[in-house]
């Protein structure tokens, strides 16, 4: 079930959704994981064994890139002043069977509810909705391996190893989404602030102006023996949904709430009408994503002490026709106020028995690794590509430098089809074949 309610809570009880005064729920960073280290080609120099055979040990493993997801990070702020992250390469394996040390991993502790995405593909790679919940997101490099490891009946003493595999390059976009219950909508001024700081230890900023919220608050609403996380979100106004004012930026945000209670006020001060304003914020949300208006919502007509008895049960029916329960409602004396949570409470618990059932875990799939690589080749006029993520590791981590080792390669190539095909496909002797970032020169028989 979706982990709620487990963000840091102050020393007065609020849920803080921000330490510091900056809110920042969207960033772009760059992570390199690490290099495996290159096995190594040594021999055994031992007294009274003059023909010593190979004990080269396999390099390291690179270092990892994870992401951990913690209560104690509300905001994605650090990642706005470092956005490149390196972990270590794994060091070279070492004589006598040695493995090397593995390369140091780097964790990256984000806020809870922060969804990662390769930023060029867009490609979902993490939803960490838990506490603690960890993601590998840039994977360290293999250690290449040591001589020891290409002993074989006809070669027994073979004087190559393995090249680390290469890193992982990858450009990643954070975006938090705040994990509440309720999600209070309505124009600037309604009075969201105001309820939620009635209702709950939360204290955001209050004012007789437009946009006195500038970024999300969250607070824990206490009813009877049970609790729910309730968001004040900043107003919103028309166009929001196309980036006017400050709530576009932070309408993803009601994409994980239970349900939405729509503020609206009873007399606003420009004599806009209570109903035309509910139906703008509807459809604001409609145009961000057809899925918020179909929401569990409700509404609350706030400031009903401004006016009389009278009136305010006629804006209530009036709002009615919007197939919505409305709560008349004044957070400044109190009025309304236990009837709306009470009602607000049991939508967050349907939600919740509902959530418990049928929520299925977001996994993101690995790449499956067969035994036999995939491959194709691709003709490129004189040139002749070589494509496969399995076969370019391969070449990757091949000592180029190594007769001994390019002739390993080459043998390997012709046992997998590939030189049959580049034939097929017109290859002669002396053409170039390009696999990854390497050219070689194609030759049939060695």
């Amino acid at each position: 079930m979706l982990a709620r309610a487990r963000y840091p809570l102050g020393s007065n009880g609020i849920l803080e959704p921000s330490v510091s005064q900056d809110y920042v729920d969207e960033a772009v960073i760059e992570v390199h994981s690490g290099r495996g280290g290159d096995g190594a080609a040594t021999f055994r120099r031992e007294k009274h064994v003059p023909r010593g055979g190979p004990d080269g040990g396999d390099g390291g493993r690179g270092g990892d890139i994870v992401l951990v997801a913690s209560s104690a990070k509300s905001t994605l702020l650090d990642f706005h002043y470092q956005k490149r992250f390196r972990a270590g390469n794994g060091q070279p394996g070492r004589s006598s069977e040695r493995t090397g040390k593995d390369g140091s991993s780097i964790e990256l502790n984000v806020p809870i509810g922060t969804v990662v995405r390769d930023a060029d593909s867009g490609d979902l790679l993490a939803d960490l909705v838990e506490d603690g919940q960890r993601q590998i997101v840039c994977k360290g490099g293999r250690g290449g391996k040591g001589n020891v490891r290409f002993t074989s009946s006809v070669r027994q003493a073979p004087t190559f190893a393995e090249k680390g595999e290469p890193g992982e390059d990858k450009k990643l976009r954070l975006e938090l989404k705040l994990l509440a219950d309720i999600g209070l909508v309505g124009l600037p001024n309604a009075g969201k602030s105001t309820l939620i700081r009635a209702v709950s230890a939360a204290r955001p900023k209050t004012g007789a102006y437009p946009f006195t919220t500038t970024r999300p608050h969250l607070g824990i609403v206490r009813v009877d023996d049970d609790s729910f996380v309730m968001a004040d979100l900043p107003g919103l106004i028309e166009g929001a949904s196309e980036g006017r004012g400050l709530g576009h930026s932070f309408l993803k945000h009601v994409e994980r709430t239970s349900g939405i209670l729509h503020v609206v006020e009873c007399a606003p001060v420009d004599g806009s009408d209570p109903l035309e304003n509910l139906r703008l914020i509807r459809r604001e949300l409609t145009t961000f994503s057809p899925d918020l208006d179909r929401k569990p919502a409700m509404a609350a007509l706030s400031k009903v002490d401004l006016i009389g008895d009278g009136e305010a049960e006629a804006i209530r029916q009036n709002l009615e026709v919007e197939g919505l329960e409305v709560f008349p409602i004044s957070a400044a004396t109190n009025r309304g106020l236990e009837p709306l949570l009470y009602r607000l409470l049991q939508l967050v618990r349907e939600a919740r028995s509902k959530e418990g059932s049928q929520r299925v875990p977001i996994v993101v799939p690995k790449p499956v690794v067969t035994d036999v690589p995939e491959w194709t080749v691709v003709a490129e006029g004189p040139v002749f590509r070589v494509v496969g993520d399995q076969i370019v590791r391969m070449a990757a981590m091949t000592n180029l430098d190594n007769p001994e080792a390019l002739l390993y390669l080459h043998k390997r190539l012709k046992r997998l089809g590939i030189l049959d095909s580049l034939k097929s496909q017109g290859a002669t002797e002396g053409c170039t074949v390009v696999i990854g970032d390497i050219e070689f020169t194609f030759t049939e028989e060695r």
